[in-house]
């Protein structure tokens, strides 16, 4: 089959079997159909190379396919990929040990599911058991899945409002506002939860002493802090883990997308021996998940956190982050009509734009040119560049001048529609 037949194909079956409404728009916007991926390409039906920026949310932060992911899989897809559910399962048990050891005390324990979205609603069950309470305070715009549970404390009404009632008991605060945090929290709060960096909510930065403010809050008045690390965590920001550099310990921490290597989906949500004691102690199979801490998911687990570490890859984040940003902010500085901010932290950077119609036209200019990228769900306005850690300088700058490009026909095409 010819490559213009594939892509009519796959375009029609998506469209009649998967999601009518969204096949329209993706294949108004001019997306081929993905064929293959290495390191930081993407390449579709008819072999043309694709930059990744988006690294799918946070997914690929050890690029696509790393041979040693790779390898691991495939050696236990030989000897057992699921779990009989009844003997102890090795690779589950030394990816929980290898999690403790990366992990500051008095993070010990982990549950292991297959999501992000899954890890948070397992994050929800242990603080309400744990406590007895029954409020869960979660941050505007933050996003932490859209499974019931993890929707009740995602921050934007335009995904919750179909599906009310949700969970009761969900209070949002500005993010980053430690006097709205303090009027929050009280003695009927099971916990806080937050994001160190939001992503969805437009790559927005916890202030400083904002987590330190929220840690003393959540001792006072004996309520647990959640750290959803699902982006953010293992090496994206510069640290292994961003909470790291606030100079806090969360009770519970929440972890996926690039836990699996980008080659396996899995789920983790860590916790303190306090947590585990108040749920698990109470009964051991309080809460379950059939494939979660499957053998195969837990091989490409341990194998990504050895490559986090032996590749030095948070220290990579770090300084590829920083030219990023600088790079971007030069582009930035020339279209100051449609460029608003850069920001970010590590490899996860935002372009804000002054209009919510730029970033549209801004990502479909950016696909013309070999560039994979995508505006933030809960702010249209932002544009997410979130490459693998592995990412060149090379490849920096090739992203870059797509940038610049784009803003500048963006610029041209406005320009016109304006005479």
């Amino acid at each position: 089959m010819d490559s213009d037949r594939r892509h009519a194909q796959v375009v029609e079956d998506f469209s009649e079997y998967v999601n009518p409404y969204l096949g329209k728009l993706m294949n108004f916007a001019g997306f081929g159909v993905e064929d293959h991926a290495e390191g930081c390409f993407v390449y579709d039906h008819e072999g043309r190379a694709f930059l990744d920026f988006l690294g799918g949310y946070g997914v690929f932060s050890l690029g696509h396919r790393h041979p040693k992911v790779v390898a691991a899989v495939e050696d236990q897809v030989r000897k057992m990929p699921l779990g009989s559910k009844v003997f102890f399962n090795e690779p589950m048990t030394l990816l929980a040990k290898k999690l403790a050891q990366m992990t500051p005390e008095p993070l010990q324990y982990t549950f292991f599911s297959n999501s992000g979205a899954e890890a948070v609603e397992a994050a929800i069950k242990l603080a309400k058991g744990a406590t007895g309470r029954p409020k869960i305070v979660a941050t505007e715009g933050g996003y932490h899945g859209k499974t019931l549970g993890a929707l009740s404390i995602t921050g934007r009404k335009k995904y919750q409002e179909p599906f009310y009632p949700l969970m009761p008991g969900a209070d949002f605060v500005p993010f980053g506002d430690a006097e709205a945090l303090e009027r929050a929290i009280d003695g009927t709060t099971a916990a806080f939860i937050v994001e160190v960096v939001q992503g969805e909510g437009g790559i927005h930065v916890a202030p400083s002493g904002y987590l330190r403010r929220a840690r003393e809050l959540c001792d006072q008045y004996g309520a647990l802090l959640i750290t959803d690390e699902v982006q953010t965590g293992l090496g994206r920001t510069g640290t292994m883990f961003a909470f790291e550099q606030e100079g806090i310990v969360p009770d519970l921490l929440t972890l996926a997308k690039c836990l699996g290597g980008g080659v396996m989906p899995i789920g983790a949500t860590m916790g303190t021996p306090a947590v585990w004691e108040a749920t698990f102690g109470r009964n051991s199979l309080i809460h379950t998940s059939t494939f979660g801490g499957n053998p195969l998911a837990c091989a490409a687990g341990l194998a990504a956190l050895q490559v986090v570490e032996e590749e030095n890859l948070c220290q990579k984040a770090k300084d590829r982050g920083d030219y990023l940003v600088a790079s971007l902010r030069r582009v930035g500085e020339m279209y100051p009509d449609f460029v608003a901010e850069i920001r970010g932290r590590g490899l996860m950077v935002g372009a804000e734009f002054t209009m919510d119609e730029v970033g549209e036209l801004v990502i479909a200019q950016l696909t013309k040119r070999g560039l994979i990228a995508a505006y933030t769900l809960n702010n249209p306005r932002v544009i997410r560049f979130e490459p693998p850690l592995i990412v060149s300088e090379a490849e920096i700058d090739q992203a870059v001048a797509a940038f610049d490009e784009a803003l500048a026909e963006t610029s041209k095409m406005l320009a016109e529609l304006a005479v």
